[in-house]
């Protein structure tokens, strides 16, 4: 048993039995950061600030929101928005940070990207990054059908529809998850469930595992720069905080972060007091009608990019419907990132700005994400069907030629890269009915499926491309 010394104060008693002081060195006063890093290496402490403003928030909501069909648009719209003292501002508060949050997720993954933050022994780290990112959207959905209004009530129903592609059992999955055989009560108070209790203890343990998966490998820097923690904390301790290349966790790096933290939470309160509704569609602020379709249902802007990739096919490919072709597209592009440091061939942990075809390759990505989001949100019809077309394949064509691309396989990039106008042609076809529904295209696809999936396993970690 331990030896236990009188304690002179309560944070000493505690100390004895907790260890305080060790598990603050190992989380905070001795948990080293490199140097040299920018702005960009904050976003995981707005994140989590934006998160706990999300927990707070919601919990004074759900003091008077009613998790029923009759009464849930009224309890949001009216005794929360008019009646409650200050109800308005919590709402706006977690709307904003429902939104906010997605904006500094992407910016935190594209610079894990851009600044290769997933190599070397960091894999974990992005696993577990991605899925906060999973986690994060099936909150947020769940969310979004709470108020029950229109688009609440639709988007529930065009999503939970996407279950029924899944063969043998989708359409009984499709009737367990609502419920019922269509969105009712019973879907309401499942997904309320899911937003307000199941859903944020698998976020807070996950937030854990992320954490947790920082300890060994450490943070990335700028420059990729394999840095021995040990020996420059070592140098650090001894008073040569100028020649160290690393900086304690607290206070030196956290204050930093706090003042990147406040500049954003500026930002934040502007949109929470003067653009609530930056990104809410109006058609929301109506009751949901399930005898009164939409003109044109679409899911909020985070998702609007994968949601043109699962529509952005709008012919059938051979024995596949257009609704099959994009299911496959959809489920692709919503994994596909838990696969990035397999793609990318080189081992070099630089930024993008130091690896030439990469660095075109890394923009191209958000070009097109932006495209597909901007798209997303436009009727599918006429040009802008072939437009989301076009992007859905390139994102596609991106990916699949990163394996190439990174091991400087220029045969097999300059084939991917072929084969990918080709599908830009055939589709232009279709759009034009020129074509038809022949084997020709769905030979194609074939073909490209079979790249995408195979070009990973033939190429060899060689050295990436300058």
């Amino acid at each position: 048993m331990a030896h236990f010394e009188k304690a002179n104060s309560v944070y000493e008693w505690l100390d004895q039995r907790l260890a305080l002081d060790k598990l603050w060195k190992v989380l905070a006063a001795e948990y080293w950061i490199p140097k040299n890093i920018n702005f960009l290496w904050a976003m995981g402490v707005v994140l989590m600030t934006m998160f706990t403003i999300l927990v707070i928030s919601g919990i004074f909501l759900l003091m008077y929101y009613k998790p029923d069909t009759k009464l849930a648009f009224d309890s949001v719209n009216y005794t929360i928005m008019q009646e409650v003292w200050f109800g308005w501002l919590w709402r706006h508060m977690h709307a904003v940070a429902a939104s906010v949050v997605f904006l500094v997720i992407y910016i935190h993954m594209l610079t894990g990207i851009y600044y290769a933050s997933y190599k070397r022994g960091r894999e974990m780290i992005w696993i577990s990054g991605m899925l906060l990112f999973v986690t994060f959207s099936a909150e947020a959905f769940s969310g979004y059908m709470l108020p029950w209004g229109q688009m609440s009530y639709w988007a529930a129903q065009v999503i939970t529809n996407l279950f029924g592609g899944i063969p043998f059992i989708g359409d009984d999955l499709v009737i367990w998850i609502r419920g019922n055989f269509y969105v009712s009560d019973p879907t309401l108070t499942r997904f309320f469930m899911l937003h307000v209790f199941l859903l944020p203890l698998i976020i807070m343990m996950i937030i854990g595992l992320h954490f947790y998966t920082l300890r060994i490998p450490h943070v990335n820097n700028q420059d990729g720069e394999e840095i021995d923690f040990d020996a420059e904390a070592e140098k650090y301790k001894a008073g040569l905080k100028k020649e160290a290349k690393v900086i304690p966790f607290w206070p030196v790096f956290l204050s930093k972060d706090f003042f990147v933290l406040g500049v954003f939470m500026i930002f934040y309160f502007y949109l929470v007091f003067y653009h609530y509704d930056f990104a809410m569609d109006p058609i929301n602020f109506d009751p949901a009608n399930p005898m009164k379709t939409p003109p044109h249902i679409y899911p909020e802007w985070y998702f609007l990019w994968s949601y043109e990739v699962l529509r952005g096919f709008f012919f059938n490919v051979g024995p596949l419907s257009a609704m099959d072709m994009g299911l496959i597209a959809f489920g692709i592009a919503n994994v596909i990132f838990f696969f990035l440091p397999w793609f990318d061939k080189n081992e070099e942990v630089a930024p993008a700005s130091r690896r030439g075809g990469f660095f075109i390759w890394f923009w191209l990505l958000v070009v097109d994400m932006i495209i597909l989001t901007i798209w997303g949100k436009l009727p599918p019809t006429g040009f802008n069907a072939y437009i989301g077309y076009v992007a859905a394949v390139g994102f596609l064509a991106l990916f699949a030629a990163l394996p190439a691309l990174t091991a400087r396989k220029r045969g097999l990039l300059m084939f991917v890269i072929l084969t990918t106008i080709v599908l830009f042609i055939a589709g232009y076809l279709e759009y034009t009915k020129t074509l038809g529904n022949g084997f020709v295209i769905a030979a194609l696809f074939v073909i490209f499926y079979a790249l995408f999936f195979l070009s990973p396993a033939i190429v060899k970690r060689v050295g990436g491309a300058r």
